[in-house]
């Protein structure tokens, strides 16, 4: 017996490694016609791996403190060896982040991933996606920039509008009456330790609940159903390993060259990534003329901004702005369809998906400008659109099937099919961007 054979029985026989290297890789049977919208759930993983990284070296050098905090980034970007990069590809790698999650919820959204088995998978994504937007705004006030610190007191004081427990709440999440050192602190705390934590433990989760009910299919087809009789295998699935184990990377590589490219070259992603105000330290007596959050963010600032106050208060502004993301989690029981994926979905279903992704894209520029009279009365459209989507979801799509009737066992996905496909999402991004833009 070699050596190494002897050290993998030795840690067998105190540890499941090869039983949980079978369960979840090796021996994991995945549908065999995956396509490239499967690349961003491994790409998601590799993105934490780097936010994690990267993390632990910037805090080596970060000084949570409110007189110290900017000078110690700076530092970071002057006078650590490579601590420039280290900077760059956390900030950048945030948007990544929220550009591959995206991505991996449209594609559950089209092939209905989030659909019978697979609910509570698609609940643990959605918890997933909320720590993300919690450990991505209590990162963004630790530069203490200038668009930190405003943009910091703007969400937190969105808290205080809530009845009865708003104005205590507020004071409880800054930990001071104002944004301040007692803030930065806590929300250090909160993005190095305790978020994380939480985040990690719902991406395992979330994981294990996949493996247990199988992974989805551009068919919408369950594999699980058509197994070989003696081997018991799904006979349209191939192992997890080797097979889409390579295959992702060249996803990865793909992903590197863009990650690459922006790092290098446009790191502050013309200002979406890293805007202007933030690299002036905070100011409390200066107010930026144009106070916006991350891009990734103004879509659901933009339904913010879209709801009236009513008798002085925001406070359904900021429930409409938290309904919009709480919605995403319920689809599973909204949607009344009997097949899962937009391949063999009726025509009623496929224009409600192109009209929300318009009206996404558009309220995530909506939400990145000033408010003028025009663009709010867009932005209240384009909201409606946005809910009209869930909220109307149990009507357009009961019954609603197309001519193609859902094979028994998974197709092949055709060279021509995928290309139809991206010119199609292709055209409806632009024509949305054009929209918005020219409003």
């Amino acid at each position: 017996m070699s050596k190494g054979k002897a050290l993998l029985n030795w840690v067998d026989e105190r540890f499941p490694l090869s039983s949980m290297m079978k369960e979840h890789v090796t021996e994991y049977y995945a549908p065999k016609n995956f396509n490239f919208w499967y690349f961003f759930g491994s790409l998601a993983m590799l993105v934490l791996v780097i936010q994690i990284v990267t993390g632990i070296f910037l805090t080596m050098n970060y000084k949570p403190d409110a007189a110290s905090a900017f000078m110690s980034v700076e530092y970071i970007m002057r006078d650590v060896g490579g601590g420039w990069i280290i900077r760059y590809m956390h900030s950048t790698g945030a948007s990544m982040f929220f550009v591959v999650v995206y991505l991996h919820m449209f594609r559950g959204l089209i092939y209905g991933s989030y659909k019978q088995p697979r609910e509570l998978v698609w609940v643990f994504g959605t918890l997933i996606f909320l720590c993300l937007m919690a450990e991505a705004f209590m990162g963004y006030l630790l530069p203490w920039g200038q668009m930190s610190f405003w943009g910091a007191q703007v969400i937190v004081n969105l808290f205080g509008s809530i009845p009865v427990i708003g104005p205590d709440l507020s004071v409880w999440i800054r930990g001071d009456y104002v944004v301040s050192d007692a803030t930065l602190n806590r929300f250090f705390a909160l993005h190095v330790i305790a978020v994380p934590l939480i985040l990690l433990a719902l991406v395992v989760a979330h994981l294990i609940a996949l493996h247990e009910v199988g992974s989805n299919n551009p068919d919408g087809v369950e594999i699980k159903k058509n197994k070989d009789p003696i081997t018991h295998i799904p006979l349209d699935g191939i192992p997890f390993h080797p097979y889409y184990t390579v295959k992702d990377v060249l996803g990865v590589v793909v992903f590197l060259i863009v990650f690459s490219a922006i790092l290098f070259f446009a790191p502050e992603g013309g200002g979406y990534f890293l805007e202007a105000p933030n690299f002036d330290p905070a100011d409390p007596l200066k107010t930026p003329a144009h106070i916006a959050p991350v891009w990734y963010f103004t879509p659901f600032y933009a339904i913010l901004r879209a709801i009236p106050s009513f008798l002085g208060t925001q406070v359904w502004g900021v429930l409409g702005m938290g309904a919009a993301v709480v919605l995403i989690a319920f689809l599973p029981w909204l949607d009344k369809s009997p097949v899962k994926s937009v391949r063999y979905r009726g025509p009623k279903f496929k224009i409600a998906l192109v009209l929300f992704v318009i009206s996404f894209i558009g309220l995530g520029i909506l939400g990145a400008l000033p408010s003028t009279d025009v663009r709010t009365i867009v932005a209240q459209v384009l909201s409606f659109i946005y809910f009209a989507f869930f909220l109307a979801m149990p009507f357009y799509t009961k019954n609603d099937v197309g001519s193609i009737p859902v094979p028994d066992r998974v197709t092949e996905s055709t060279p021509a099919r995928q290309v139809r496909f991206v010119l199609l999402w292709a055209l409806t991004l632009a024509g949305s961007v054009l929209f918005v833009m020219y409003v």
